[in-house]
């Protein structure tokens, strides 16, 4: 079969049309061999996401968005994603809008459930959130920080006024006379710790004579520590406290009439016997020597003996 100019003309117009259909579908980032899956995620706010921009899955690109544009009935941003079919897509997957890093722009990153089995269809709208991206991260962890430096500030301003306040000419000038006045102190000071070098160098043998003295004495008192720990000062000191209890004990008896002793301290009736037994003694004694013939008398004849007459000073007869 002979084809003519006709047929030849009709197949390349067919084939440069073909070719332009795959040429602006691959500009747009749609391959017409490949099958598509299109869903669609509602925002408040996008973030700055732009058509074209790469959906991930796991850090996989696994389609595009195809395009975003306003939902004038709730008044939200519906966003398209043509993703490819051979990645399974649970109704319950979430589509997070993320910032990959400072340079790159917003992308949308696939969550999916993998415990939901039931897979999206085509066309069904997913849920959406926005996942905070480094810079805002970082923003909202230096915004406490900049609350603290703006209120330290403040307080620098504060004590910077405070200072210039107090530091005027005059305290300027006592602030002079006082770092004068230290620094003098210091070479004063300086000067003593050098005469006191040269007064240990000028006495370091008689410093080492002490020293040395110091530390017979320190022995000689390890000597006696010793002597007395060996002498066993507690059990000394154990039957000292025994004895103490004992003469206690004795003196508390004779206070309280106990004893023979404590009956010649406290029998009042004794005292007077023994008082009226001395003043008979007394009388008597005097008799004797008044009157010796009246108890020793030698007669060699049978002399009488002599009546009795009683003392002048007789106190137990006037009794």
């Amino acid at each position: 079969m002979k084809l003519t100019r006709e047929i030849k003309t009709a197949i390349l117009v067919i084939a440069s049309i073909l070719l332009f259909i795959w040429g602006y579908s691959f500009l747009k980032g749609k391959d017409i061999f490949t099958n598509y899956k299109t869903f669609y995620v509602e925002y408040d706010n996008v973030e700055g996401l732009a058509t074209s921009a790469p959906v991930t899955l796991n850090g996989l690109v696994i389609g595009k968005i195809n395009g975003i544009k306003i939902n004038e009935a709730t008044g939200k941003l519906l966003v398209e994603l043509q993703l490819k079919t051979d990645f399974p897509i649970s109704k319950s997957s979430v589509a997070s809008i993320y910032e990959p890093g400072l340079i790159g722009g917003k992308q949308i990153a696939i969550y999916p459930n993998f415990n939901d089995k039931e897979p999206a269809e085509d066309g069904q709208i997913l849920k959406g959130n926005i996942r905070l991206g480094l810079t805002a991260s970082l923003g909202d962890k230096l915004a406490p920080v900049q609350d603290k430096i703006e209120k330290m500030l403040v307080n620098v301003d504060k004590l910077v006024t405070g200072l210039n306040n107090i530091l005027d000419q005059k305290g300027q000038a006592d602030l002079k006379k006082s770092l004068a006045e230290l620094s003098q102190t210091m070479e004063q000071f300086h000067k003593a710790s050098t005469s006191v070098n040269s007064i240990l160098d000028n006495n370091k043998t008689q410093l080492h004579s002490i020293v040395t003295d110091f530390n017979k004495v320190s022995g000689n008192f390890s000597k006696i520590s010793d002597s007395l720990n060996k002498a066993d000062l507690g059990k000394t000191v154990r039957n000292l406290n025994q004895t103490l209890a004992k003469v206690d004990g004795i003196m508390s008896g004779l206070s309280s009439g106990k004893g023979t002793m404590g009956k010649l301290l406290k029998d009042e009736a004794l005292y007077s016997n023994l008082q009226a037994t001395s003043k008979e003694l007394e009388l008597l004694l005097q008799d004797v020597r008044l009157s010796p013939t009246r108890y020793v008398n030698v007669s060699l004849f049978g002399k009488k003996n002599k009546p009795y007459v009683a003392p002048v000073n007789d106190s137990v007869s006037k009794k």
